[in-house]
């Protein structure tokens, strides 16, 4: 690949969601509202799961580490998009786009792999229950954590080091309001095929099989379940588990397929499919996974009434 005669792209610009300033301004106000909702709203999930005696099962641990996630996720492109609301040319050095890149898919990844770790943690409370507290002890649940994130590093060090090593001379703009391995590819100054493969195999790929998987291991213990269903509130509340699993999961893999399981040629869908996966994703997180399960409801509430109103017990 021949790159004497390129001169390096010191910064790229950003097209955003909208060139007009009353849309600019009605989106500001949705995004931010969204972002001050997720961030206390995950940051009091996990104080209540820390704090509650009562709150020490391997779900609320797992739940507790995709708060954080959720936390780190939505930081990485929220802030400087609702900045880049009020600025008329929006720029992103090269070194800032890369460093988004890599912990947008560091983040992402890793918590692709949780939801996966959660699927086999309700397996185990599930078709396992007499030997759950065995199997799902926290030396394991700390295990599967780290693997997850170690998943996810791997992964996104892979997707940097196929884009740093790629010539840009111009054009410099990226039809988006973030950085991401689909736009960026696109304004190299070379053929990317064999770099676009890659993401492709390690970026969608990834994503349709343990969305697949995913999707089956439900089916399965939602089978398993109904031929229990006599078994009353306790089965009905398993059941509750996994349908907010399975929706969360589909929202999270739906979007991720999209973008990155095709040739990464852009579509009119391309922006509103991202800022679902990146804005809205993780404020349904707390609601779907977290805020309809009654005892992290109550136990927030305790949290709440002791800790920030100052209430008597």
């Amino acid at each position: 690949m021949e790159t004497a005669n390129y001169t390096r792209v010191t910064e790229f610009v950003l097209t955003g969601l909208s060139q007009a300033r009353e849309v600019q301004l009605v989106l500001f106000v949705i995004f931010l509202s969204f972002y001050l909702f997720i961030i206390p709203v995950n940051i009091l999930i996990i104080c209540t799961i820390r704090l509650d005696p009562h709150l020490t099962s391997p779900m609320y641990f797992l739940l507790a580490n995709l708060a954080f996630l959720d936390i780190w996720y939505s930081s990485i492109t929220a802030p400087k998009m609702l900045v880049d609301f009020f600025v008329e040319r929006k720029v992103i050095s090269f070194g800032g786009c890369i460093a988004q890149l890599f912990f947008l898919h560091f983040v992402g990844a890793s918590e692709m792999f949780l939801l996966t770790v959660m699927a086999f943690d309700r397996y185990a409370a599930i078709c396992r229950p007499l030997h759950y507290a065995a199997i799902m002890n926290r030396r394991l649940c700390c295990i599967l954590v780290a693997f997850s994130w170690l998943g996810g590093f791997i992964h996104s060090t892979i997707q940097v080091a196929l884009i740093v090593r790629l010539p840009f001379c111009g054009p410099n703009e990226l039809d988006s309001y973030f950085c991401d391995i689909t736009q960026v590819v696109r304004i190299a100054c070379a053929n990317t095929f064999p770099e676009e493969l890659v993401m492709i195999f390690s970026s969608g790929l990834i994503s349709v099989v343990c969305f697949i998987a995913l999707l089956m291991s439900y089916a399965f213990l939602l089978v398993m379940l109904k031929k229990h269903s006599g078994s009353g509130e306790s089965t009905t509340r398993a059941m509750s588990t996994c349908y907010s699993h399975i929706t969360i999961v589909v929202l999270m893999f739906g979007p991720s397929i999209y973008i990155y399981a095709r040739p990464f040629d852009s579509f009119s869908l391309d922006k509103v499919v991202s800022v679902f996966h990146t804005v809205i994703f993780p404020l349904l997180n707390p609601i779907i996974y977290t805020l309809r399960n009654k005892e992290v409801k109550m136990a927030m509430r305790k949290l709440v009434d002791r800790y920030i109103l100052c209430k008597e017990k």
